[in-house]
């Protein structure tokens, strides 16, 4: 497969606004780097899950992606074509080739409009059908969805929190993408109903060929929906492999602790819990070095004076520690 989107040496940073104080000491503004060189790829049908805890900068790597946010630094190809530093204009198009599903279904849609207008309104703006040939096409989008064309005449406040997100991807298919970054989008679902949703995107991406970016902090999730899988930690992947090999014998501490938290039903296994002590740390001010070592039970002096650069482990498994080792914890 070949890659449809490449993301290399993304950074993003907050500019923090600097106190009198601070002016008048002529200190340099402060910056929240919300992601910090981050690389990553995703061919052509395939789906990358992107994880880590809340605060990591996952969310804000798929908004810079999609060009919500302009990048501070890197690169972002689609289908070859960068568009980090395209204007707006010449932007306009490729939004066609990927679309973007968010975590909360309630908030991405307009309560004065529609349901039917909402998913309507991708085919308007790029001029793709108008009047009854529009209508069908939504009709048809509400059917592959899960939903009934009558409903297109409700309102968001209407539908339940599993249908609204149902709207929301298909208002994502309206224009036929190639890619769709999905933002925690079953984090705020009832179990059964994240189910049905992943189901719903496994289906899709088969009858349709679709590339998924599924950013999530639910690794149980991840691992039903994602051929492979980076893991973030505070702005960094740290770890990035096939989705089996990943869960079966993660390579970085922190992936580790993650797995390691993942639910289980047998109850030996909780035993194994990885108990992280402390906090994320801010990225106003990350730690030198490796991010992870304030909290990593393996942290040496070699961690806060260089920084680990991700590299092979095994076959298409990488891994950013300097004691990397296999452990068949999150197995």
């Amino acid at each position: 497969m070949s890659d449809l989107l490449e993301v290399r040496g993304l950074v993003k940073h907050f500019p923090l606004a600097s106190g009198l104080l601070q002016r008048l000491a002529g200190q340099p503004a402060r910056r929240v780097q919300a992601v910090d060189g981050v690389d990553l790829s995703v061919a052509s049908g395939e789906t990358l899950g992107l994880v880590g805890e809340s605060g990591s900068g996952k969310s804000t790597v798929g908004r810079t992606i999609m060009r919500l946010s302009k990048p501070t630094a890197g690169t972002i190809r689609l289908s070859g074509q960068a568009i980090e530093s395209l204007s707006m204009s010449r932007l306009r198009p490729i939004r066609r080739h990927i679309q973007m599903v968010f975590q909360d279904p309630m908030a991405s849609l307009n309560p004065r409009r529609t349901a039917g207008d909402a998913v309507a309104e991708p085919l308007r703006n790029f001029g793709l059908a108008s009047g009854a040939e529009r209508d069908r096409i939504v009709a048809g989008l509400f059917e592959r969805v899960g939903l009934r064309p009558e409903q297109m005449r409700r309102y968001p406040h209407e539908f339940s929190g599993g249908q609204r997100q149902r709207i929301g991807i298909a208002r994502a298919l309206a224009v036929n993408p190639e890619l769709i970054v999905l933002d925690e989008p079953v984090s705020a679902l009832d179990v059964s109903v994240q189910a049905q949703i992943i189901n719903l995107l496994t289906d899709l991406q088969a009858e349709r060929g679709l590339a998924y970016l599924f950013i999530a902090h639910d690794l149980a999730v991840v691992e039903h929906i994602a051929r492979r899988v980076a893991v973030m930690y505070l702005g960094r992947i740290v770890e990035t492999a096939p989705t089996g090999r990943l869960y079966s014998m993660p390579h970085h501490p922190y992936t580790q602790a993650l797995l390691s938290a993942v639910p289980v039903t047998d109850p030996d296994a909780l035993s194994q819990r990885i108990v992280l002590q402390g906090d994320l740390p801010s990225p106003i001010d990350p730690p030198s070095g490796c991010r992870f070592r304030t909290r990593c039970p393996m942290a040496q002096a070699r961690c806060a004076a260089e920084t680990p650069v991700l590299r092979p482990v095994a076959d298409d498994h990488l891994a950013a520690c300097h004691f990397a080792a296999p452990n068949p914890l999150g197995g």
